[in-house]
């Protein structure tokens, strides 16, 4: 089986390192011509592609032609670029779909498609999106674009915030005072099982679903950061007492019903 990956960056170059060695036949996309050369030697078929709101840069046809399932997995950007139109991006990507014949979409989306509360609700994947960032409205209007055309079948995924050895958002904390939402949960999932979820999506036919995806146990902002900060000997950030805090508990329901299991804690 063919995959292509649209966004071959943090997440989507090592899942398509390890689909390769799972021996499926890879095409991955990069906005970066120095990425090229790593796609090439990881054994994946590389493409230079920049989605834009009025087209695309690069040949999506050739990227698209032969896969059975693409990966969409690229960022909104809209912390940048807070006036970026990400939904167009997606929009301009659906007519090369339909032409390509490709059946099986997997779209990476985000948690923050769910509002934080001050009653610190839970979410399951039964409950309607309620976000309301830039962010997390954007991405649930290209859910609901992908979901609702009959050309081919979407599974959506919405990660809690993503965390690695070599990415965790403690170091970027450290230090800071006064932060907001102390009594807030994590909602957080490494990327080990981020890959090992996609993978299982694909091997047992799981499309046309929607999945949230974040580790099962929720301890607070600060207890955790704290935790997380002495074992790095770093300085941990400081919340504020002050405040009432606003989050939320993601659920992941529907990963129970496929059997997924988590192999990394956080």
């Amino acid at each position: 089986m063919q995959i292509s990956i649209l966004g071959c960056g943090w997440l989507g170059f090592p899942l398509g390192k390890q689909l390769v060695d799972e021996n499926y036949s890879l095409k991955g996309s990069s906005t970066s011509a120095h990425k090229i050369h790593d796609l090439a030697n990881a054994k994946i078929t590389p493409y230079k592609l920049q989605l834009f709101e009025d087209g695309i840069m690069g040949d999506m046809d050739a990227f698209l032609s032969g896969s059975s399932v693409l990966i969409i997995d690229v960022p909104p950007g809209l912390r940048k670029n807070p006036e970026l139109n990400f939904t167009k991006k997606i929009e301009k990507c659906i007519p090369y779909i339909e032409n390509s014949g490709i059946k099986n979409i997997i779209f990476i989306s985000s948690t923050s498609v769910f509002q934080d509360t001050e009653a610190i609700q839970t979410y399951t994947e039964e409950d309607t999106p309620n976000g309301t960032s830039e962010a997390g409205r954007q991405l649930y209007n290209c859910e609901k674009l992908l979901q609702e055309n009959s050309n081919f079948s979407t599974t959506i995924i919405r990660f809690g915030g993503l965390i690695s050895n070599d990415r965790h958002p403690v170091t970027m904390l450290s230090g800071k005072i006064n932060l907001k939402n102390g009594d807030a949960p994590v909602n957080l999932i490494r990327r080990e099982d981020c890959i090992n979820l996609i993978s299982k999506i694909i091997e047992n036919d799981e499309f046309g679903t929607v999945f949230n995806a974040a580790y099962p146990e929720h301890p607070s902002k600060a207890e955790y950061y704290a935790k997380e900060a002495k074992s790095r000997n770093i300085k941990a950030p400081e919340y504020s007492q002050n405040q009432i805090s606003r989050g939320k508990i993601i659920s992941s329901v529907n990963l129970e019903k496929i059997g997924f299991d988590f192999e990394h804690g956080i």
